[in-house]
């Protein structure tokens, strides 16, 4: 039976209003000059060193982006058909401006930092590093409890590695060349770059309609897509995160890469885009969980498993194996509160205030957190996704609660939901589209129009 959403069409429908005004230049107009006076305020105010030296060159980058949209502006109104302002030439300029407002100021922070300024990398990225070396040193990224108790108090933290063991994978390059390539960032850029260029080619790669593709259901596929690789490269907390830290951005492209592979009906692929996505941080683990009932619906949840479960599980039996207490450290107590030193992310968002307020306040914030947990496994069991969209949207939706109640969290989390939610219209299919259902005079049948 198919079943027509009003509420959902309409809000497609103001959606790909405000996405299509101009051919969509209003909307690249608008977040490019949003993202330049972000960089801007960010290169004056931060108080984060990292931050400013990247927004000092990515506010001339977003500024050049914001000046080619506005050209392109006044280009079309002359000839409406120019192809300096079609979807291939905002391709361009998406793919410059990434390359001007991310790329650009992490070669230049690498470069810096190898020769000798100490500050022109945030701490993940000498956490990172360290793990490759331990890796490449004795079998496992982490250091134990006593290891860790045994470091002077200023440098405990950076003891830790809150990560799963393939992160320490991006550290490897520098633990055995000392250079400004092997910085960790660099190859944080070059995963990301790898796992978005196949998530667009296996969207692009899939029919646009059951039978024969139209240029219009094709010209609609690659705006979505070109939103949602802006999304996760040229939206400033993608850009600032990639250019100063970096390890979330591969991590994030790699589930935006497992749900092409669902939207291309490529199960397994999918289940192993995402199991390597969580072999490096536990932020993929509810994507896979997510997508392994998408998996379910379609008879094929074993497949899908076999990597989103095998992978991680794979990368964590070495170091359970070299040393048990090191990993349980690091892997568990650490991000729960309970290591020798307590985490610095406290971002102002309603689990940390109500953690850090309230008498109880913990207790509180992860009771909510259990509870908003516990309403998305219902959601999933009485109405399991069953499309690529679905699956996007409640793994961007499930994270954003998850980040607004855990006592210890991040701004730069955001990119997750962020980036899912903007990614979800490029996977429709045209059997995820509501169709209407039109009665058959003759017949007194019905068929969908």
């Amino acid at each position: 039976m198919i079943v027509d959403d009003p509420t959902a069409r309409r809000r497609r429908w103001h959606w790909r209003t405000l996405d299509n005004a101009a051919g969509g230049l209003a909307l690249d107009l608008g977040l490019y000059a949003v993202s330049a006076t972000f960089a801007a305020i960010t290169a004056v105010t931060s108080t984060l060193l990292p931050h400013r030296a990247w927004g000092a060159v990515a506010a001339v980058g977003y500024l050049l982006a914001t000046l080619t949209v506005i050209a392109q502006l006044l280009l079309r109104r002359r000839s409406p058909t120019s192809r300096l302002t079609g979807l291939p030439a905002r391709w361009t300029v998406a793919g410059l401006a990434w390359a001007a407002t991310s790329l650009l100021p992490l070669a230049w922070q690498s470069i810096d930092r190898a020769g000798g300024r100490t500050d022109r990398a945030q701490e993940e990225v000498l956490v990172v590093e360290h793990a490759g070396s331990r890796l490449l040193e004795h079998g496992t990224p982490y250091l134990g409890p006593d290891a860790i108790a045994a470091l002077p108090p200023g440098e405990q933290l950076m003891g830790y590695t809150p990560y799963q063991p393939g992160m320490a994978m991006f550290g490897l390059p520098r633990a055995l060349l000392d250079t400004w390539w092997t910085d960790s960032r660099v190859w944080f850029a070059v995963g990301t770059a790898l796992a978005l260029a196949l998530a667009v080619a296996a969207l692009r790669g899939k029919p646009v309609t059951a039978g024969q593709a139209t240029s219009a259901a094709t010209r609609q596929r690659d705006a979505a897509l070109l939103r949602g690789v802006q999304a996760a490269t040229v939206l400033p907390i993608c850009a600032l995160t990639l250019a100063t830290g970096g390890d979330d951005l591969p991590v994030l492209a790699l589930c935006l890469l497992a749900l092409a592979f669902a939207a291309a009906d490529r199960p397994g692929r999918a289940g192993l885009a995402v199991g390597l996505a969580g072999a490096l941080k536990l932020f993929a683990w509810p994507v896979a969980l997510v997508l392994i009932v998408w998996g379910l619906t379609r008879r094929a949840g074993t497949r899908v498993a076999a990597g989103a479960i095998g992978l991680p599980i794979a990368a964590l039996l070495p170091a359970l194996l070299v040393d048990r207490d090191a990993l349980i450290e690091n892997v568990l107590r650490f991000p729960l509160g309970h290591g020798l030193v307590t985490s610095p992310a406290q971002s102002p968002f309603p689990g940390y205030l109500i953690a850090s307020a309230l008498p109880a306040g913990r207790l509180v914030a992860a009771a909510l957190l259990v509870a908003a947990g516990v309403a998305i496994a219902v959601r999933l069991v009485r109405r399991p996704p069953r499309t690529a969209v679905a699956t996007a949207v409640i793994c961007g939706y499930g994270l954003l609660a998850a980040i607004a109640l855990m006592p210890t969290t991040r701004f730069g989390y955001l990119l997750y939901p962020l980036a899912l939610l903007t990614w979800a219209p490029a996977l429709h299919r045209p059997v995820d589209t509501p169709t209407t259902v039109v009665p058959d005079e003759r017949s007194g049948r019905t068929t969908s129009a």
